[in-house]
C-alpha cells in the first residue's frame, strides 16, 4: 500500500492556453478512502487519469509513497514517467468490461496469469476474493449469465485479486440501479476497510461521497474548492458552491442586509446570535447571504425570531416530509420529522441559530469559522 502526494500538477489540452487541472495539490494517507466529487467536466477524471499513468500533466509531480510516479517542468520532455503498467494500480470503470468468452474464474486470475504468477497462488487469491465479494457461487458463469450487480463485483474482484497499492475506482456504481448501489457501495466500503488498500473514487454523486469516503476533494472547474472529512464540508463549507453541492435538498440561501444586531431578509428578521457578531462586525450596512439547511428549521409559534412561510407543495419521503414553502418571493425547502405533514397553509419556521452559515455575496466564501 502507498501514500499518494501530488504537488502543483497542472493539466492543459491546449499546449497551455487553458488547464483542465491548475496547480492541483493534495495528499492521501496510506490506506485512505479518498473520493474526487464534483460535477461534470472539473477534471476529477483527469486527476485519477493522471495518477494511474493514462495522462501526462504537463507541470507537476505525482509521488507513491517515497518513489516518484511522474515528475513534469513544462518542458515536451518528462523528468520522470513511470508507465501504468509498472505503477501497481488497480482500475474499476463504469463499464465492467469483462471478457465475454471467459468464466468469471479466468477473468479474476487473467491478470495473475499474465504476470505468470503460480497456479496455487492465484487460486488462493481468487477463491478469496470470491468468497469477500460473495461471488463464490458464480466462478463457473460467464459475464452474460450474470446481473449488473454480479458483474460489477466480478470486476471489483478483478482488480483486487492483484493485490495493488492503489486503487482507482472511476463511476464504478453508475450503472446500478438504486438498491444495488446501495448494497455494492455498502460492500465496497467494507472491502476496502478489510484490505486497507489506498483508494481513489470518482463521483457526481454527493450520497456516495458522504457515505464512502474519508476524505473528500470537492473540485470544480479544474480547482480544489475545499477538501477534507465529510463532516468538515458539510458542516463547514468553505464557500456557497460548497454548501449548495453537498446535502440533499440543497441548502437554502437568503440574500440579508445587517442591521445594528439584525440580519434583515426583507421578508423576515433574524436576531444575529452572539457567536456570530464578532465575524459580522465589519458588514455593518452590508449585504451578507445567509445558508440554513432544510433539516436546521423547525416549526415554530409567531414571534421572535420565526420566519412566516406559506405552503407550496409537500413531499412525502416515509420518514420525512419535504415541505416547499414562500418565504416573501423565494421557494424554501424545510425537512419535516414528525409523523403527519402539518395541515396548515401558513408556517412559522425557526432556524437552529447553532447551524447558520454565512457567506461574503462577492467572494462568496464563508464568513464565520
Amino acid at each position: 500500500m502507498a501514500s499518494i502526494t501530488i504537488q502543483d500538477m497542472s493539466v492543459s489540452y491546449n499546449k497551455g492556453k487553458s488547464y483542465v487541472l491548475d496547480k492541483f495539490s493534495l495528499e492521501i494517507k496510506d490506506g485512505e478512502f479518498c473520493v474526487f466529487l464534483g460535477p461534470s467536466g472539473c477534471g476529477k477524471s483527469t486527476a485519477m487519469h493522471c495518477i494511474a499513468g493514462l495522462l501526462h500533466p504537463v507541470k507537476g509531480e505525482i509521488r507513491f509513497g517515497d518513489e516518484v510516479m511522474t515528475l513534469a517542468d513544462g518542458s515536451k520532455k518528462e523528468k520522470t514517467f513511470v508507465p501504468p503498467q509498472e505503477r501497481n494500480i488497480a482500475m474499476v470503470f463504469q463499464e465492467y468490461a469483462l471478457y465475454p468468452n471467459m468464466t468469471v474464474r479466468e477473468n479474476m486470475s487473467f491478470a495473475l496469469k499474465t504476470k505468470k504468477a503460480p497456479k496455487e497462488e492465484i487460486e488462493k487469491r481468487v477463491n478469496y476474493m470470491a468468497n469477500m465479494l460473495s461471488i463464490e457461487q458464480l466462478l463457473d458463469r460467464r459475464p452474460a449469465e450474470l446481473s449488473g450487480g454480479q458483474r460489477q463485483r466480478v470486476a471489483l474482484g478483478r482488480a483486487l485479486v492483484r493485490d495493488p497499492q492503489v486503487f482507482l475506482l472511476d463511476e464504478p456504481l453508475g450503472n446500478l440501479d438504486a438498491k444495488l448501489r446501495d448494497q455494492v457501495r455498502y460492500e465496497l466500503k467494507k472491502i476496502q476497510e478489510q484490505l486497507g488498500i489506498t483508494t481513489i473514487y470518482v463521483t457526481h454523486d454527493q450520497t456516495e461521497a458522504m457515505t464512502m469516503a474519508d476524505h473528500i476533494v470537492l473540485l470544480k472547474e479544474g480547482k480544489i474548492m475545499q477538501q477534507g472529512t465529510p463532516n468538515d464540508l458539510y458542516d463547514h463549507p468553505a464557500n456557497e458552491f460548497v454548501a449548495g453541492f453537498l446535502g440533499t435538498p440543497q441548502i437554502n440561501l437568503f440574500r440579508c442586509k445587517v442591521k445594528g444586531d439584525v440580519l434583515d431578509g426583507g421578508a423576515f428578521q433574524l436576531k444575529i446570535p452572539e457567536n456570530l457578531k464578532d465575524c459580522l462586525s465589519g458588514y455593518s450596512g452590508k449585504q451578507v447571504d445567509l445558508g440554513i439547511r432544510p433539516s436546521d428549521f423547525e416549526l415554530a409559534k409567531e414571534g421572535a425570531d420565526a420566519i412566516e412561510a406559506s405552503v407550496d407543495s409537500i413531499e412525502p419521503l416515509g420518514d420525512a416530509y419535504l415541505i416547499y414553502v414562500h418565504v416573501g418571493d423565494k421557494v424554501v425547502v424545510f425537512k419535516y420529522t414528525g409523523e403527519m405533514a402539518p395541515k396548515e397553509k401558513k408556517l412559522f419556521l425557526k432556524p437552529n441559530r447553532a447551524k447558520l452559515h454565512l457567506f461574503d455575496p462577492l467572494t462568496e466564501k464563508r464568513i464565520n469559522a
